[in-house]
Parts: C-alpha cells; sequence; structure tokens
C-alpha cells in the first residue's frame, strides 16, 4: 500500500516515499501523511534534521493519477486536492528543523513540488523536474506556481510549465535550485556530511534563519517576518548563544542544545 516510511537515526529522521508500482508518485493519502509528519516532527525538539526521499531509486514520478478519477474527478474535487497538497506543503516548509531532499530520478509535477518545499537539495546526476501539467490537462495550482517561482525565477517556471519539458539537475543546480549534484556513489556520503553539518549547529539559529528566509521571499504573509524577530530573539537570549561565544573565544566546537 503507497504511504510514508518514517525512520530515525540519532538525531536525523528521514520520511520516504514508497509506491513502488508507480515510481512513488504521490497519492492523497500520502499527502495527509507527509502533512502529520511535517507537524510531529517538528514539535521534537530532539531531532537536528529532516530527509525527505524516495524508495529505491527514484523521487517521485509525481501525483498517483490513478486516485484522480474519484480525488480530482472535476474543479470542485480539485480545488479540495489542491489544498491538501498546499497543506502538506506549507507544512513542510514550517518544519523547524533543517530540511534536505534526497533526489534522484524523476522528480515530477506532486514530487517536485514536495522537493521545492525543502530547505536544501541534493541530487543524482540523473535526477531531472518536470510539471506535466500541460499533457495532463490539468490547471496548476497557482500557488504552486508561486512555489515554482520562488525557487527557479520566474523565466524558467514559464519554462517548466508552459513546455511541460524536462529540466536536467544539471541546469537546475547553476541556477541554484539544487545544491549539490553527485554520483549514485558519491550521492549518500554527501548526503550524510551534510546533515551532520546540519546537526552541530544551533537549533534555535537555523529556526530563526529558516523563518527569516520565508518571511522574504514569500512576501504576502506579513505574520511571518513577525515570527522571524521573535525567534530572532528568542536565539540572542537563549543558552547557546552563551555556549557559542563561549567555544569561540576558547577555539573549541560548540555544543548546543537548543536551548
Amino acid at each position: 500500500m503507497p504511504h510514508v516510511d518514517v525512520s530515525r537515526d540519532g538525531a536525523v529522521v528521514t520520511a520516504t516515499l514508497v509506491n513502488p508500482a508507480r515510481r512513488n508518485a504521490i497519492s492523497l493519502g500520502m499527502w495527509r501523511e507527509l502533512e502529520d509528519f511535517a507537524v510531529s516532527v517538528s514539535a521534537d525538539a530532539d531531532v537536528r534534521a529532516v530527509i525527505f526521499r524516495g524508495a529505491g531509486e527514484v523521487f517521485s514520478a509525481g501525483a498517483d493519477i490513478t486516485g484522480f478519477a474519484d480525488d480530482r474527478s472535476d474543479a470542485a474535487n480539485a480545488r479540495v486536492y489542491d489544498d491538501q497538497l498546499e497543506l502538506s506543503c506549507r507544512a513542510i516548509e514550517a518544519i523547524r528543523q533543517p530540511t534536505v531532499a534526497r533526489l534522484e530520478g524523476p522528480v515530477v509535477g506532486a514530487g517536485a513540488a514536495l522537493a521545492l518545499s525543502c530547505d536544501v537539495r541534493v541530487a543524482t546526476e540523473d535526477a531531472f523536474f518536470m510539471v506535466p501539467a500541460a499533457r495532463l490537462g490539468l490547471g496548476y495550482d497557482p500557488r504552486g506556481v508561486a512555489r515554482l517561482i520562488r525557487i527557479f525565477g520566474e523565466s524558467m517556471a514559464r519554462w517548466i510549465m508552459l513546455t511541460a519539458g524536462r529540466l536536467p539537475v544539471q541546469r537546475a543546480f547553476v541556477m541554484g535550485a539544487v545544491h549539490e549534484v553527485l554520483s549514485d556513489e558519491e550521492v549518500d556520503d554527501a548526503l550524510e556530511r551534510l546533515v551532520a553539518r546540519l546537526a552541530e549547529n544551533a537549533p534555535l539559529s537555523l529556526a530563526a534563519a529558516k523563518v527569516a528566509v520565508r518571511a522574504v521571499a514569500d512576501g504576502a504573509e506579513p505574520t511571518l517576518m513577525e515570527e522571524a524577530w521573535r525567534l530572532v530573539d528568542a536565539a540572542d537570549a537563549s543558552d547557546d548563544y552563551v555556549e557559542g561565544r563561549a567555544a569561540f573565544a576558547e577555539k573549541r566546537a560548540p555544543h548546543f542544545e537548543g536551548r
């Protein structure tokens, strides 16, 4: 049965898309699981980094359209489906800890929306982005278009939407939409090093930085900037800030506890 598998290794939690028969296509039920996961992991102070990936050698071939006859059969159902997808993506964007998408093979449609909701994207050389809405005849949620523009820029978002063509990961890397492109043999070691580095950093500083970036990039939600300032003030008043200054003065690695 399609589902999201959650595993934990120390302070790092991994959410894996599991739908092998459909190349990890994301069903409506999986989107609900992703939303629930995002809310729960964000509340876990012992988690320092979160990874999203697909099972096997595929990230995600997009939405599981086998369910569209019921879940997205007309305009009203489509809006309900799109609302759930957007709720899930926003919950992922709001995760307190840094999030990393491990991309391999197709990163298509709904899979692209998930990947673009993460903070950092690490990919194998065969990964590619694609939004095939124009090949399916469906209307693509403007909120999803806004996400494409934030990550790829307006010009490339136009190309992605209008051509419904494949964007190779190498081009996405040049644009800054993907942060590392690695061989199959290198990607997991690089991912391990990256999440270890993220997990070493001050959690309150990271949480403040994430919200500040969202506030500036989004612009449409003034409450985000208020939240960013609240988190900045909390970091500046924290024991971790005291520890960071002491570690710098003593020329040692800091040990942050998130308080």
